[in-house]
């Protein structure tokens, strides 16, 4: 029952550094269920999702001992092949355990996976690429149960590309029997890790990173030594966060190609950015000017960071800014907790109408889901007043060491924790 307490109105300036990428690392540390040898992942984030997927593979049969900054994990046999519903509820990332499971000891049960409620996100372009791999899928009684003696490679056409579904398959057919072709891949950099990961460990997967992915499959995978990528979206976060507080931030350990839309969207409102080879300084201007977003599979502008930009488009001068999700029907749920605040947002189905206001007021606001809690904490530290964000476990899921990094800069803001 923590909470957020943020006095607004303070400028941000200093420098930040990027964690690991939460919706990289935790496909990585599914994949290491795939070796019998130990994998080290050299520097993971301490984010509660992270726990919840590493306390998935400890059931499952996993050794998972923190070693500094990251991980060494040793799966020399899979004892489980169940993901219980206690595990999966928590996190919807869970669900990537049956690719791996499938592959190295022909048999899951996965409890139908929970997660944050922004959509319905079916899981049915999953069961479809396994179905094609050669599994037989079972379902009922609020689980899903996968099986097959040895799978085998296929022709898999994604309907929409589902980065859970690319990367699922990708992890069942990197030891399947012969080639399998996924087409229309998602083609995030987050399934680019992935595939550099499986490829370190022995597999051969060739094509992350657009449309079609091609795995010849093997028939062991050996422990590697990785370290993921950068967090976009946190990098995002925090250059949003020296837009809306009129601050100057450098954002350190940023891959700038991996947020190109994000960068454009911010100059386009009238941000001062400076791209570096491994950093991002971002400086408020004067006047915020309305700019129009649609969310897009990658290279498009990620939804992840729909609502941040959102808040920032709450505070724009000189017209209205139209917002368009088409990736999760249901991310507008920070709009009503906006409005509390002073925002002037009409949403009409996917299209939200953002008229920019003189100023946000601090008021006492929920949480709903892990980017919309980010995107409150921005629009307290630009509010008159004081802002308490309660359910800040969502934020905890994806941002590591958020209050003290964004404290650093200047930020006033404090966690309360309840009784």
């Amino acid at each position: 029952m923590d909470r957020l307490v943020i006095t607004g109105g303070n400028r941000l300036y200093g420098r930040v550094k990027v964690s690991p990428a939460k919706n990289a690392v935790l496909p990585v540390i599914a994949a290491t269920l795939l070796a019998k040898t130990p994998c080290f992942l050299e520097e993971v984030p301490a984010l509660a999702d992270v726990e919840t997927i590493c306390s998935v593979i400890e059931y499952l049969g996993a050794r998972v001992k923190k070693e500094g900054q990251g991980l060494k994990i040793h799966v020399p046999e899979i004892g489980q092949t169940e993901a219980p519903y206690d595990f999966v509820r928590r996190m919807r990332a869970s669900f990537l355990v049956m690719g791996p499971l499938l592959a190295r000891s022909g048999r899951a049960r996965i409890a139908l996976p929970g997660g944050c409620a922004i959509g319905s996100r079916p899981i049915d372009l999953h069961l479809k690429g396994f179905c094609l791999l050669g599994a037989e899928i079972i379902q009922g009684h609020g689980y899903i149960e996968a099986r097959a003696k040895k799978l085998s490679g296929s022709r898999i056409y994604l309907d929409f590309p589902s980065v859970g579904a690319t990367e699922n398959l990708i992890m069942a057919a990197s030891m399947a029997r012969g080639r399998t072709v996924i087409e229309n891949a998602a083609e995030e950099p987050e399934v680019v890790d992935l595939a550099n990961f499986l490829n370190a460990m022995g597999a051969r997967v060739k094509g992350a990173g657009t449309k079609v992915v091609r795995i010849d499959g093997v028939d062991e995978l050996r422990g590697a030594i990785y370290n993921v990528i950068p967090d976009r979206i946190e990098a995002g976060t925090f250059m949003i966060a020296a837009a809306i507080s009129g601050g100057d931030i450098t954002v350190e350990n940023v891959i700038c190609d991996h947020i190109t839309p994000v960068l454009a969207k911010l100059q386009e409102a009238g941000v001062y950015v400076e791209r570096g080879e491994t950093t991002a300084r971002v400086a408020a201007p004067d006047i915020i000017r309305p700019a129009d977003i649609k969310t897009m599979p990658y290279p498009g502008f990620p939804t992840d960071m729909q609502p941040q930009f959102m808040t920032l488009m709450s505070v724009s001068k000189g017209g209205a800014s139209i917002i368009t999700e088409t990736v999760f029907e249901n991310r507008f749920m920070h709009v009503n907790e906006l409005k509390r605040m002073g925002a002037k947002v009409k949403v009409i189905g996917r299209t939200a109408i953002v008229q920019g206001v003189k100023h946000l007021t601090g008021a006492r606001v929920k949480a709903p889901d892990l980017r919309a809690g980010a995107a409150l904490v921005l629009a307290g530290l630009a509010a008159r007043g004081e802002t308490e964000v309660s359910n800040i476990y969502h934020i905890d899921r994806g941002y590591e060491s958020f209050v003290d990094k964004i404290k650093s800069l200047g930020a006033g803001i404090n966690r309360i924790e309840d009784a």
